[in-house]
């Protein structure tokens, strides 16, 4: 029997109102029918918890991506005659109706018109969609940027191929962000691993609707009110991306497959010989024996230990593919079968006896990855290629994808063991476990990783996850395609897997599934080299993508992208200590720290920025010559290229058009951007000075990270943060470099500083001295010299 319970008139209906009052608590409010129980819970004054119980017994509190200890904190909160109130929140039960607003009263989040809706197991929720809200979120869906007017099904996918609105496909990541509401920002995480669904104005244009056929109805509330603010809280409560070794953020090479060492090490000479900047080369399935995950086929890959320090010395990293199938060959001499046999390791049938099914090797069996235990046996798997020095696993397939069988997955009814965390130890349907499967894959690998080299950063990639998943694993867009669509879309995938969490993210540069144009491939790197993780990739029986193939022409104009990726890793470094300790993404949309971007006219489906600094502006119709508009938000922008005042304080809309060796990129006004001499990889240390670029403007600063790019000694105190900051005083421009933190001596001995968008020359001093500087009228560009600055300041006159 499907019933409404629009909580008060529910109180009514089922007991005296006297019986059933609103029960507060220290922490919050609860409300009890015969039918249901409706706990809130402010676990911050910004945060709350939703919990609705079907009667009286909530499901168990247990969560694959919130953590006890964060579950259990909680805020003393202020008690009112409907509800209660936080030190910036107001909450109040109106009518029956979730409402919380902040302290001025202005709307945050309400319930829409029957707010709860329980079908047996199945609910509903639903909640208002004012007219000037936006949706964004849920990881690396399709459909565009914007969800709002669509609906979703979370149900990972192993998706190859899929088109810019097929869904779902490879992650299932509940979160979404309201933005532009009368409150300001807010995100909602229903924390149910089922096949859950969310409408944003889908079927009723001013409702949200989410729901799920099973499992606990539990929600997090997360006001801002800047999106910042929201994505900040979000990771605080799933957790936030480890730092990445340094190396991770360089150009990656990869293809379905290399097929022996041989050609390996020709990739690799081409890649140096034609001087393209590369930190990672990937291999394949086709490295293995027979498709088997942790073996090597001998013949054509004789000597992997030897092929890896072969790399290493030029300064590539190699990176392996470790499906989670394991091939069943029962007493065959095939370690991972076998040791997984003895301890009981794989899913089971409803019947109790082994699941099994095809994939790569063949007939395949699958890790329990829910027991603790079984994540520990998989990690210890991967002592021989830590041995071998690979620098990183790769976790594909692992939605789990099965073979010849039209839902590509597992049946729901197979038996997953859950003996884990503050789980209660017990038996479950892939129907519940479905989702979180590809996470607990990455979370067994990437703490075996860890505690096979443990003063070493592990990096995982991963095609499939949950939130929270980024506290183990990079991820990437999956099977794409080589077609302009499918360039934009990546784009707008990568924004709202920044929102949900994965900072750490990048889809196969050229497209996975077909084959470019060579002006594709070239705009392709162009944008490519602003992802968070730039990484080319291609299937088997596709044309070869990697960056030389269409001639010197193209080759040229992708070889200076890629190299001004690396001249900018200053910066990047920078905001990946800026994720692990803050949550921000790396990839953003362009609102998340200009938000009157989101009044202004243009299109900007396609604009990013890379951290809060630098605006990417490809045109919106990648495949068009035509014309088109590049909003640039209020506060000031220069053009990148060639260092040049844009815009002023006034937001602008300028005219660009497009052509294939020019990628618009702006500075914000107030930036001062740290950059390096040209490298090959990482590896190499850079010769020649650090350089500061200074756009004056107004919240004018920077920020300087270095560590030594792969161990965990940054966490005892061996790494260099630095903020400089500028400012106009009655003398001049003033330069502050701030106290420096950490215990790490850089590389650099001398910075060079250039200063934008000057009308004239000027005396420079610090530290009681001229400082020589040189001029030129026609790039307005001031520049001068400074021996290695740890603190202190410059004025410029």
């Amino acid at each position: 029997m499907i019933r409404f319970l629009a909580l008060c008139l529910l109180l009514a209906a089922a007991v005296p109102a006297a019986a059933a009052p609103l029960a507060h608590r220290p922490d919050g409010v609860e409300l009890r029918t015969a039918a249901a129980t409706l706990r809130i819970t402010a676990l911050t004054n910004d945060m709350l918890r939703v919990r609705i119980a079907r009667g009286a017994r909530f499901d168990e509190d247990a969560s694959w991506a919130v953590a006890a200890e964060i579950r259990a904190r909680h805020v003393a909160v202020a008690p009112t005659a409907d509800g209660f109130a936080t030190a910036t929140l107001r909450v109040r039960l109106a009518g029956g109706r979730l409402v919380v607003e902040d302290k001025a009263g202005k709307l945050i989040s309400a319930d829409a018109v029957d707010p709860v809706k329980l079908d047996g197991r199945a609910f509903t929720l639903r909640k208002q969609l004012p007219i000037r809200t936006h949706i964004f979120g849920l990881g690396d869906k399709t459909g565009g940027l914007d969800r709002r007017g669509k609906a979703f099904v979370d149900w990972n996918t192993d998706a190859f191929g899929f088109s810019s609105s097929d869904d779902p496909i490879y992650k299932s990541i509940p979160f979404f962000l309201a933005v532009g509401g009368e409150g300001g920002s807010y995100g909602l995480f229903l924390d149910n691993t089922r096949r859950t669904w969310f409408d944003f104005g889908h079927r009723e244009e001013d409702v949200i609707a989410l729901g799920g056929p099973d499992g606990p109805i539990d929600y997090y509330l997360i006001a801002g009110p800047s999106t910042a603010e929201v994505v900040r809280r979000y990771t605080d409560l799933t957790g936030k991306a480890p730092l990445t070794p340094l190396w991770a953020l360089g150009y990656q090479q990869s293809r379905y497959s290399y097929m022996s060492a041989e050609e390996v090490r020709q990739i690799a000479a081409r890649l140096r010989a034609d001087r393209v900047p590369t930190d990672v080369l990937w291999m394949d399935i086709d490295y293995q024996d027979r498709n088997r995950p942790f073996t090597v086929n001998t013949t054509t890959y004789p000597d992997m230990k030897g092929l890896v320090a072969d790399l290493g010395r030029q300064g590539f990293k190699a990176i392996t593919i470790t499906d989670l199938h394991v091939a069943r060959l029962p007493n065959q001499g095939y370690a991972p079968y076998d040791s997984g046999a003895a301890i009981n390791a794989f899913v089971h049938n409803p019947n109790g006896s082994v699941y099994v099914a095809p994939v790569w090797p063949g007939p395949s069996v699958f890790p329990d990855f829910t027991d603790a235990k079984v994540r520990t046996w998989w990690g210890g798997l991967f002592r021989r290629q830590v041995e071998d020095g690979i620098a990183g696993a790769w976790n594909d397939m692992n939605e789990p994808a099965i073979f010849e069988t039209p839902t590509k997955t597992m049946p729901l009814d197979i038996a997953h063991r859950i003996a884990s965390d503050d789980f209660a130890p017990r038996t479950a349907s892939h129907a519940e476990i479905h989702n979180v499967y590809g996470m607990e894959n990455t979370r067994a690998t990437y703490e075996g990783l860890r505690r096979l080299a443990p003063n070493e950063r592990a990096f995982v990639m991963t095609r499939a996850s949950y939130a929270g998943g980024q506290r183990y694993a990079v991820t990437w867009t999956g099977d794409n395609s080589a077609t302009w669509d499918h360039l934009k879309l990546s784009v707008q995938q990568l924004i709202n897997l920044g929102l949900s969490g994965f900072s750490y993210s990048g889809a196969d540069v050229s497209g996975f599934a077909g084959g470019p144009s060579p002006d594709l491939l070239t705009r392709w790197f162009e944008i490519g080299a602003f992802y968070p993780v730039f990484r080319d990739h291609s299937a088997v029986n596709t044309p070869r993508v990697e960056p030389w193939v269409d001639g010197p022409e193209h080759l040229a104009i992708r070889r200076r992208f890629v190299e001004e990726r690396y001249r900018l890793m200053p910066y990047l470094y920078a905001l990946a200590d800026e994720n692990a300790r803050v949550g921000d993404p790396i990839l953003r949309p362009v609102f998340y720290d200009h938000p009157a971007a989101l009044q202004m006219g243009c299109d900007q489906s396609f604009a990013f920025t890379l951290g809060r600094d630098l605006l990417i502006a490809p045109p919106p119709r990648p495949e068009s010559p035509a014309k088109y508009d590049i909003c640039l938000p209020p506060g000031g922008w220069y053009d990148y290229w060639t260092g040049l005042p844009e815009s002023d304080a006034a937001a602008k809309t300028i005219s660009a058009t497009p052509a294939l060796d020019r990628l618009p990129v702006f500075v914000r006004a107030g930036t001062i951007l740290p950059r390096q001499p040209l490298v090959q990889s990482t590896a190499e240390t850079p010769k020649g000075p650090l350089t500061l670029d200074i756009y004056p403007g107004p919240d004018c600063r920077g920020m300087l990270y270095l560590d030594d790019g792969h161990s965990m000694d940054f966490e005892k105190g061996a790494y260099l943060r630095q903020t400089i900051r500028c400012s106009v005083t009655q003398a001049g421009l003033q330069i502050d470099f701030d106290r420096r933190q950490g215990s790490f001596h850089p590389w650099w001995r001398e910075i060079s500083v250039t200063i934008h968008g000057r009308s004239a020359s000027g005396q420079v001093t610090g530290g009681g001295r001229d400082i020589p500087s040189r001029y030129d009228s026609q790039t307005h560009l001031l520049r001068f010299d400074l021996a290695d600055q740890p603190e202190g300041h410059v004025t410029v006159r």
